[in-house]
């Protein structure tokens, strides 16, 4: 997945280690809805406010021109929030409740390309840090991703890792074939190695987002556990799509792209939800 130097002062004061009581999927995005979900509504209740503006400032007007156009162009509004609200409550409840309603896919869809840039700009309104909304953001599309429950076949699946769970000290170039790894136990990449082993599933080293894309399209998943920072999952999740991508994020003891580390029984547990058999 891709990164920047630019956010490194950022992810170093406000992001911290993912580090889980239990292993269950449904535990992992529990703590992040609230931010998004806030944030919905406050963004529903904004365009509500505006619609009532543009409504209500030609109504000043357009009555002088013929007294029924103030009270057609409230009903076209009023049907525009309608629809809108319609589609915010099916998305809250598919995050409450955790189970598909409607269109799912849509919905995922709709919120990887519409929703988070809007909430983002919405967040800093509030002064909700940019990093604590792509956490909430990639929680709410593991529950979105859960929720569709696709079931596939092991050559099927890919997990895909970044370069930095790699032992910084190592010198066995793993970017083209994991299975290149020594098995030292100096850092994670054994365990992965051993998952995708076990689990017949393609598994990928990539050193940023050109190099996630080319393994993406060669590989051809139809799904994808991506481990990586909150900056690099956001943006994986919005170049991956359709494709559904279950979010991991890394842990990072050491700083931001430096030795970082992952929860191996979380991935695992990502696997089992999704594979066929």
């Amino acid at each position: 997945m891709k990164d920047s130097t630019t956010d490194i002062k950022e992810r170093e004061s406000s992001e911290e280690p993912l580090q889980p009581e239990r292993i269950d999927l449904g535990s992992f995005t529990r703590p992040r809805k609230r931010v998004f979900i806030f944030l919905l509504l406050a963004t529903s209740l904004l365009l509500l406010g505006v619609a009532f503006l543009l409504w209500w400032v030609p109504y000043v007007g357009l009555a002088n021109i013929h007294t029924s156009v103030p009270v057609i162009l409230a009903f076209l509004l009023g049907c525009v929030v309608l629809v809108s609200l319609g589609a915010v409550l099916t998305l809250v409840f598919t995050i409450i409740r955790g189970k598909n309603l409607f269109f799912n896919r849509r919905i995922r869809g709709v919120v990887i390309r519409v929703l988070f840039p809007l909430l983002v700009g919405v967040g800093r309104c509030f002064g909700i840090r940019k990093s604590e909304i792509r956490r909430s953001f990639v929680a709410i599309n593991n529950q979105l991703v859960m929720a569709e429950a696709k079931k596939v076949q092991p050559e099927q699946m890919l997990i895909l890792l970044p370069h930095c769970l790699q032992n910084h000290d190592c010198a066995v170039r793993i970017t083209g074939d994991v299975h290149n790894c020594k098995s030292c136990g100096k850092c994670k990449i054994k365990n992965l190695a051993a998952l995708s082993e076990k689990y017949h599933v393609h598994v990928a080293v990539a050193t940023g987002g050109t190099l996630a894309r080319k393994i993406v399209v060669e590989k051809r998943p139809r799904i994808i556990i991506a481990v990586a920072c909150e900056r690099d999952l956001t943006s994986g999740i919005q170049d991956a799509y359709p494709i559904p991508v279950f979010g991991v994020f890394n842990q990072r003891p050491f700083g931001p792209c430096y030795d970082t580390d992952v929860n191996i029984d979380l991935v695992e547990k990502g696997l089992k939800t999704f594979l066929s058999n």
